[in-house]
């Protein structure tokens, strides 16, 4: 039944040969090889895999999930699913939606999935067989599709990223969801919060730019009546401008903290710097990355993946309240319970939208050089990859100047010949490039016959 949902052929079937798509496509799956040797395979995703899919991927394998994960049972069903999805703010705009959305895409063999704000599935919609093959790959109503739960797909980089999205075939972490393709985007309240995710999949007809469209503006339909719903009831979403919000604690109102760099960790409340100690930061920085809460076991082996006791844990996070304030994050599982910029975040969102430039000013250095904690060197080499993807996708000469003259890539040959390609072959600057290539290629030679003469 799966082969229904794809149209009855593998997503590589019925894309023009020399496309972009066919091109995503044998790289992903050559990704998956890498994937399945693990080690230092690893490092081979980075030139293979769209820059958000390979931040998804790093997650996704942080998380634990399986590759080869089968289908299970669990999820939201029968009476529990009615009337948790009859409650939420979606079922209120389903009339639009069918209207919108669903009519014209179950009619051409698509289905149209409808998932609340954590990624859980409230509807899916489209003709009989198209549903129940989409059920038989874990598209079933009840059923979880955040990230940290199947991995990488559609539903999931919207409820992290808050920004619409498409994942093509093999782009999919779980191998089960290899047939298909999820174009999918966001809907929020007047608030800004997000309240839900809209989403169009099937095979390689999905993959087109017209079908992301359409379920953007679908999102932006309903959001607009969210609104046009708030103002008639009186309720405009946002606190009365007549009177003052009341006074909340400095600590809820929002934390920064800065981990990149050779400095001291520093954590922002209220305007005033302090200084943190790289466990603190530690912890911060993991509960910031995973917004779902972590439980003790699973923090501690985050933090150290030899012996690291749940008594410890306790003590640490008692120690780091007295830093922070009482009310920032909660028990069982560990989670914040206040949103903690970090310079994280914000590098990743200057690569999310291609502004390379932005990153290199916000990327002081890796992310707390000083760790070995395993959670925290997952984090670093995720942005280290990203990053210097970015800049050598960039072809720009003021971003590769940057890049070199940095101690990440002072010795990056790659970096070197990619800014060597985009200078005047008759300028000074291209002999200075040419001039330090060659000192790497010697270098390179020197250190190649060192280790052969080790070897033997």
């Amino acid at each position: 039944m799966v082969s229904n949902l794809a149209g009855g052929r593998s997503p590589r079937h019925g894309v023009e040969p020399g496309t972009q798509l066919g091109a995503l496509e044998a790289y992903a799956a050559q990704a998956h090889g890498y994937l399945s040797a693990g080690g230092e395979q690893l490092s081979q995703l980075a030139g293979l895999l769209r820059p958000l899919v390979l931040e998804s991927w790093l997650r996704s394998l942080r998380s634990g999930v399986d590759p080869m994960d089968v289908l299970s049972e669990r999820g939201l069903r029968g009476a529990d699913l009615r009337r948790y999805r009859d409650a939420h703010p979606m079922a209120g705009l389903m009339p639009l939606i069918d209207k919108l959305l669903v009519e014209d895409a179950a009619s051409t063999g698509l289905i149209v999935l409808i998932a609340d704000q954590f990624g859980r599935v409230l509807w899916v919609h489209g003709k009989p067989e198209q549903v129940t093959a989409a059920a038989e790959i874990g598209l079933r109503a009840g059923d979880d599709l955040s990230e940290r739960r199947v991995g990488t797909n559609a539903v999931g980089l919207v409820v992290r990223t808050g920004r619409a999205a498409w994942i093509h075939g093999p782009e999919h972490f779980l191998h089960r969801m290899h047939q298909i393709t999820g174009a999918a985007a966001p809907v929020h309240d007047p608030d800004g919060r997000l309240v839900g995710v809209l989403v169009i999949a099937g095979g390689v007809r999905v993959a087109k730019p017209e079908i992301l469209a359409l379920v953007k503006a679908t999102a932006t339909a309903a959001e607009m009546d969210l609104v046009l719903s708030a103002m008639r009831s009186g309720r405009h979403g946002r606190p009365g401008r007549d009177r003052p919000e009341p006074a909340a604690p400095a600590e809820s109102r929002g934390l920064g903290l800065d981990v990149l760099g050779l400095g001291q960790p520093q954590l922002t409340i209220a305007g005033d710097r302090v200084p943190l100690s790289q466990r603190h930061a530690e912890i911060l920085l993991l509960l910031a990355e995973h917004p779902e809460g972590l439980g003790a076991d699973h923090l501690a082996l985050l933090l150290d993946d030899t012996d690291l006791d749940n008594g410890t844990i306790r003590a640490a996070m008692s120690r780091l309240r007295s830093v922070v304030g009482p009310t920032v994050f909660g028990s069982r599982p560990y989670k914040l319970r206040v949103h903690v910029a970090t310079d994280v975040e914000a590098l990743r969102a200057a690569l999310d939208s291609g502004d390379v430039d932005s990153a290199l000013r916000l990327y002081a250095g890796p992310v707390l050089p000083r760790s070995t904690a395993p959670g925290i060197i997952d984090i670093r080499d995720e942005l280290r990859v990203r990053l210097r993807t970015a800049v050598l996708g960039s072809r720009e000469a003021s971003v590769l100047r940057r890049w070199t003259a940095g101690a990440e890539g002072r010795d990056d040959a790659a970096a070197w010949a990619a800014y060597r390609s985009v200078v005047d072959r008759d300028s000074p600057l291209y002999a200075q490039i040419e001039a330090k290539i060659r000192v790497l290629d010697r270098r390179l030679g020197a250190d190649a016959t060192r280790m052969q003469r080790s070897g033997s």
